[in-house]
C-alpha cells in the first residue's frame, strides 16, 4: 500500500505477487495489485481480478475499501453499491457497512434505495441523521421525477408525513433537521404552515446563519403577498442596520404595493405581527430622511440611507410624481454623495446604476461641478493638473470613469480623443508613483487610467484608424509589466490578439489569468473560439483539453459534495449541487468542445497516423447517436468578464446574449452534424453484394446509408437557418460576444464544398449497390461532381490568396481572414480525401474483378468503365491543388520571415521611448504567430498529401 502511495505502481505489483504466492487467497493483495495494474494501464487485467475477488463478495474492511477505490479509479461507481449490497446481507446488523451502502447510492444518484438504506440504518441504529437522510431521498425523488403530480401528491407529502412524526414525538434535535422541514413545506407551496415553523419553538433552532429566521419569514411573507408584515420586518432590519441593500429594496416595494391597495393600519390592535406599518410615501420619505441623520452620527460612513435616497426619486418618476415630496434635486445629491464617498472604488458602481436621473444637457456640467471639488495641484501654468495622494486619484479617476459612462468622450473629434489618451496615460505613469510598494499580486492604483485610454483607442479603431488598434497593445503591454497580474489587461489583450488573427500570445496570457474550475466554462471560450480556427492546432487540442478535463471532473466532484452534504446536514445545499451539475452537463461551451475536439482529433489523425475507422472507434462515434441535449442547451459565458465604461446604447445587451447563443447554437448544429456524417463514412464499408437487396436490408447496411441521406437533410436544413441568421448582419459590441465562424464559412464557399462531397458519397453508394454494367448515368453524375468539387476547392484557394500582414504608409494591417480560410481549406480537403478513400474501397474490388474477366476471356480491351478514368482524373487534380496549397504557403512563410517590422516608423502616434519597446515586442509577437499558424498549417497539409499518393487505384 505504501509503494501505491508514493505512485511506485510497479513495485506494488510485485510486493503483491509475492505476498500471493504465500497466501494464494488473500482478497486484499489481490485488490492492491489490481489498483497497481490499473495505475499501469492495463485496466481489462485489473478488471478480472477485481471481479474474482468481489465475486467472493469479501467482508473484511480492508477489501471493500480497497475495491472502492478501485472502481472509483476505473469510474465505475455503479460497482461499489453491489459490493456493500452483498457485505450487509452479510453482515446485516454493521452500522458501517450500512452507511457505505447509502454513500454509494448518493454517488449514483439512486434515491429509492437510498430512502430504504436510510430507514434501515435507523432501524438498526435510532440516530436522527439517519432518518433524515432517508426523508432527503424522498425529497430528491420529488426533484428528479419527470413527473410534477407525483412530487407533489406522493413523494413530498411523505416526507411532510415523516418529518410531523418526529415533531410530535419531540425528537428534533439540530437545526439541519428544521431547514429539511422549511424545505418540504415550501416545495409544497405551505407558505402559512413554513412560516409558522420559523416564527414557531422550532425556529429557535435556526442560528447558524445571520437574520436566517428573518430571511425566511420575508420570503415566506413575500410569497403569502402579506405587505404590511413584509414591509414591518424590513422597517425593524433597516433600524438595526441601516446600511443592509436588500431591506430598502422590500421596504420600497411593500410601501407602494399597500398605497396601490390602499390599505390602512387596523384602528385598536396592532399593524402586523412584526410591528408598526409605513403605507404612505410621506412616511417613506421622512424614514429615509431620518437613516440619514441617523447615519450623520455614526462613527463610520454608510453608504446605504444615501443610495436608498436616490432609489426612491427613481421610484417616484416612475411613478410620475416625485417633485410634491421635496426629496431634493439628483444631481445635487449625486454631488454630495461624491463629495462623501468619491474616493471609494466603489463609488463609480453606485452611481452608475442611477446616472439616469440627470438630464443629459447636464452632463458636462455635473462632471465639471465634481472635478472642481478635487484637490489636484498643476506643477506650471500650463501642465496637467495631478492629484496628490491616492484619495485624490480614486476621486479623479472616478469622475474619468463616469465621463465616458455618460458618452462625453464618444462625441468627440479624433484630435480630442488622442489628446485625452495622452493625457489618461500621463496620469497613469504619475500614478505608478502612488503604487511603488505593491507587490506584484496587487493591482496598481491608476490601471483604469490606461484601460480607458485603450477603451478610447479602440473606438477610434473601429472608426478606421488602423494605428490604432497597436497603439492598445502597447499601452497594454506597458500596463501589464507595471501590473503583472491585472486580469482586465489580460482578458483585453486576448480579445485584441484574436482579432487581429494571432493566437501564440494568447496562450500563455491565458495560463497566467490561472482560470479554476467553473471559469473553465465561463471565460474559456475566449480561448477555444480562435485558437483551432486561427491554425493553432497544437494549443487548440491543449484548450480543449483544459476545458474537458473540468467538465469531466464535474461529474465525480459533485457526488462527493454531496455525500459531504449528507453527513453534515447540509440538505438544502443538495439540489443546488445537483442543478449545478445539470447546468454544467446541459453547458453550450462543454458541447462546443466536444464537437471540436474530435473533428479536430479526426483533421490531424484519420488517416494519417491511424485509419479513419479507428480513430472513430477510439472516440465510440456513431451517425445514429446525438449527445448533445438541445433543448436544455445552457450559455454559462460571461460575456461581461470585460470591464466596459459604455452607455447603455453601446453596452451589451439582452438582445445581443440571445442572438449569441442562436448563433452559437446553430453553428454547433451544423459542426455537430459534419461530425457525425464524417463518422458514417466507414460504417459504408464494402459488405454488399451488388443487385441482392433483399441481403442488403439484413445486414443492416442499406439503413446506415438511410442514416447518412437524413443527416444531409438535417445539414442542408441548419446551413438554410445559419444563413437566415447571418442575413440580419449582427454588429456586436467590439467586447461583447465574439461571432462565430459561420460566416467565413459560408462566403469563402466551404460549405457548399463540404456538402456535395458527402453528396458524392450517397451516389457512390449507389453505383456499388447498382453495379457498373448500366449505370452510365450514375457514372456521368459523379464525373460532373468529381468536376465542380475541384473547381470549388480552387476557388476556396484563390480565397486564402494575398499577404497576411500588409504593410501600407509605415502601419501594419493583418489579414486574419485569410488565415481563418486557409484553416477551412485544410478541413474541407481531408473531408474530400476521407470522402476519395471511400470511393476508392468502392471502385477496387470492380477493378480487379474487371481484370480477371479480362484474363479469362483473353481479350486485350475490355472497355474500362468511365468512372475509373473520372476517378484518377480527380485524384491527380487533388494532388496538383494540395501541392500547390503549399508551396503558396512556404511562400507566406518566407515574406513573413522576411518582414522587417523594425523599420516600421509608427509616425503621427505621440509615442514615448519607452513605449516604442513595447511596440517592437507587440508586432514581433503578432508575426511570429502568424509564421507559427502558418507552419503548422502546411506540415498537416504536407501530411495529407502523402494520403493523396495512396488513392491510385
Amino acid at each position: 500500500a505504501d509503494y501505491l502511495d508514493n505512485g511506485n505502481n510497479k513495485m506494488a505489483i510485485q510486493q503483491a505477487d509475492k505476498l500471493l504466492k504465500k497466501h494464494k487467497d488473500l482478497h486484499c493483495a489481490k485488490v492492491l495489485k489490481a489498483i497497481g495494474l490499473q495505475r499501469t494501464g492495463k485496466q481489462d487485467e485489473a478488471y478480472a481480478l477485481a471481479q474474482e475477488v468481489a465475486a467472493l463478495e469479501p467482508t473484511d474492511d480492508n477489501s471493500l475499501q480497497a475495491l472502492t477505490i478501485l472502481y472509483r479509479e476505473m469510474h465505475r461507481p455503479e460497482l461499489v453499491t453491489k459490493l456493500y449490497e452483498a457485505a450487509v446481507k452479510k453482515v446485516p446488523n454493521s452500522e458501517e457497512y450500512h452507511s457505505h451502502l447509502f454513500m454509494a447510492y448518493a454517488r449514483v444518484g439512486e434515491y429509492k434505495k437510498m430512502q430504504q438504506a436510510g430507514m434501515a440504518l435507523y432501524k438498526i441504529v435510532p440516530k436522527n441523521p439517519y432518518y433524515f437522510w432517508s426523508v432527503m431521498s424522498l425529497i430528491m425523488q420529488s426533484i428528479s421525477a419527470q413527473d410534477e403530480n407525483l412530487s407533489k401528491t406522493m413523494f413530498l407529502p411523505l416526507a411532510e408525513r415523516m418529518v410531523e412524526k418526529m415533531v410530535k414525538e419531540d425528537k428534533i434535535e439540530a437545526e439541519a433537521e428544521v431547514e429539511l422541514y422549511y424545505m418540504i413545506l415550501e416545495r409544497l407551496e405551505k407558505y402559512k404552515e413554513a412560516l409558522d415553523v420559523v416564527r414557531g419553538k422550532l425556529g429557535e433552532k435556526l442560528t447558524s446563519e445571520l437574520q436566517s429566521r428573518e430571511n425566511k419569514c420575508m420570503a415566506m411573507y413575500k410569497k403569502l403577498h402579506r405587505w404590511p408584515e413584509c414591509n414591518a420586518l424590513a422597517r425593524r432590519l433597516l433600524l438595526k442596520n441601516s446600511d443592509d441593500w436588500q431591506f430598502y429594496i422590500t421596504y420600497f416595494d411593500s410601501v407602494f404595493q399597500l398605497i396601490d391597495e390602499s390599505w390602512t393600519p387596523p384602528a385598536e390592535e396592532e399593524h402586523s405581527l412584526e410591528g408598526e406599518v409605513h403605507c404612505s410615501i410621506e412616511q417613506a420619505v421622512s424614514f429615509i430622511e431620518e437613516r440619514i441623520t441617523e447615519e450623520s452620527k455614526s462613527s463610520r460612513p454608510l453608504r446605504g440611507p444615501y443610495l436608498a435616497k436616490l432609489e426612491l426619486i427613481r421610484r417616484l418618476r416612475l411613478r410620475g410624481c416625485n417633485d410634491e415630496y421635496k426629496l431634493g434635486d439628483p444631481e445635487e445629491l449625486m454631488f454630495q454623495y461624491f463629495k462623501k464617498f468619491g474616493d471609494k472604488p466603489c463609488c463609480f458602481t453606485d452611481l452608475k446604476v442611477f446616472v439616469d436621473l440627470l438630464p443629459p444637457s447636464q452632463y458636462t456640467k455635473f462632471i465639471r461641478q465634481l472635478l472642481d471639488v478635487i484637490p489636484l495641484a498643476a506643477a506650471a501654468e500650463n501642465e496637467v493638473a495631478l492629484p496628490g495622494d491616492i484619495k485624490a486619484l480614486q476621486q479623479h479617476l472616478c469622475v474619468v470613469q463616469l465621463s465616458r459612462l455618460l458618452g462625453i468622450y464618444h462625441a468627440m473629434e479624433k484630435k480630442q480623443k488622442l489628446a485625452v489618451v495622452q493625457e489618461l496615460m500621463l496620469r497613469y505613469r504619475h500614478g505608478l508613483e502612488f503604487g511603488k510598494s505593491c507587490l506584484k499580486t496587487e493591482l496598481q492604483f491608476s490601471d483604469y487610467y490606461c484601460l480607458l485610454a485603450v477603451h478610447l483607442l479602440l473606438d477610434l479603431w473601429l472608426e478606421g484608424e488602423e494605428a490604432a488598434v497597436w497603439q492598445c497593445l502597447t499601452l497594454l503591454e506597458e500596463g501589464l509589466s507595471h501590473s503583472p497580474s491585472n486580469a482586465q489587461f489580460k482578458l483585453l489583450l486576448i480579445r485584441i490578439y484574436c482579432r487581429l488573427g494571432a493566437f501564440e500570445p494568447v496562450s500563455e496570457l491565458y495560463a497566467s489569468l490561472d482560470a479554476k474550475h467553473i471559469q473553465h466554462d465561463t471565460i474559456g471560450y475566449l480561448l477555444t473560439r480562435y485558437a483551432g480556427s486561427l491554425g493553432h492546432y497544437a494549443a487548440a487540442s491543449q484548450s480543449c483539453n483544459f476545458a474537458l478535463r473540468f467538465f469531466h471532473s464535474n461529474q465525480k466532484d459533485t457526488s462527493e459534495y454531496i455525500i459531504q452534504a449528507y453527513k453534515y446536514g447540509a440538505f438544502e445545499k443538495i439540489p443546488e449541487f445537483i442543478a449545478f451539475r445539470n447546468r454544467l452537463n446541459s453547458s453550450l461551451h462543454f458541447a462546443q468542445v466536444r464537437t471540436e475536439r474530435m473533428l479536430l482529433d479526426l483533421l490531424l489523425e484519420a488517416n494519417i497516423s491511424t485509419s479513419l475507422e479507428e480513430s472513430i472507434k477510439s472516440m465510440s462515434l456513431t451517425p445514429e447517436e446525438d449527445d448533445i441535449p438541445w433543448k436544455d442547451l445552457r450559455d454559462n459565458r460571461d460575456l461581461t468578464v470585460l470591464f466596459s465604461w459604455d452607455p447603455k446604447d453601446r453596452d451589451i445587451s439582452e438582445e445581443h446574449r440571445k442572438l449569441s447563443l442562436e448563433e452559437e447554437t446553430l453553428w454547433l448544429r451544423i459542426r455537430s452534424l459534419t461530425l457525425r456524417l464524417v463518422s458514417g463514412l466507414p460504417t459504408l464499408g464494402h459488405t454488399i453484394q451488388p443487385k441482392n437487396s433483399e441481403k442488403t436490408a439484413e445486414n443492416g447496411v442499406s439503413s446506415k446509408i438511410d442514416t447518412i441521406r437524413a443527416l444531409l437533410r438535417q445539414l442542408e436544413a441548419a446551413v438554410d437557418s445559419g444563413k437566415k441568421f447571418l442575413e440580419q448582419k449582427i454588429q456586436y459590441p467590439v467586447l461583447g460576444p465574439p461571432p462565430t465562424r459561420m460566416a467565413g464559412f459560408f462566403s469563402n464557399g466551404s460549405c457548399q464544398c463540404q456538402t456535395s462531397l458527402f453528396y458524392l458519397v450517397s451516389d457512390i453508394y449507389e453505383l456499388d449497390t447498382n453495379g457498373l454494367e448500366d449505370s452510365a448515368e450514375i457514372q456521368e453524375r459523379i464525373g460532373n461532381s468529381f468536376k465542380s468539387l475541384v473547381e470549388r476547392l480552387t476557388d476556396l484557394f484563390n480565397k486564402c490568396k494575398g499577404d497576411l500582414i500588409e504593410v501600407t504608409d509605415g502601419t501594419l494591417k493583418t489579414h486574419p481572414n485569410l488565415l481563418e480560410n486557409l484553416v477551412f481549406f485544410v478541413e474541407t480537403i481531408s473531408i474530400a480525401l476521407w470522402v476519395s478513400s471511400y470511393c476508392d474501397s468502392v471502385l477496387r474490388p470492380f477493378k480487379s474483378n474487371l481484370q480477371k474477366k479480362k484474363k479469362k476471356k483473353k481479350e486485350s480491351s475490355v472497355a474500362m468503365p468511365p468512372v475509373f478514368t473520372h476517378f484518377l482524373d480527380y485524384v491527380t487534380e487533388l494532388q496538383t491543388l494540395t501541392s500547390n496549397v503549399i508551396d503558396h504557403i512556404k511562400g507566406l512563410e518566407i515574406i513573413l520571415t522576411a518582414l522587417k517590422l523594425e523599420e516600421l516608423s509608427l509616425k503621427d502616434t505621440l509615442l514615448l521611448q519607452e513605449e516604442k519597446k513595447f511596440t517592437k515586442t507587440v508586432q514581433g509577437k503578432v508575426q511570429s504567430s502568424y509564421h507559427h499558424s502558418v507552419q503548422e498549417i502546411g506540415e498537416l497539409l504536407k501530411k495529407r498529401l502523402d494520403t493523396i499518393k495512396k488513392l491510385k487505384i
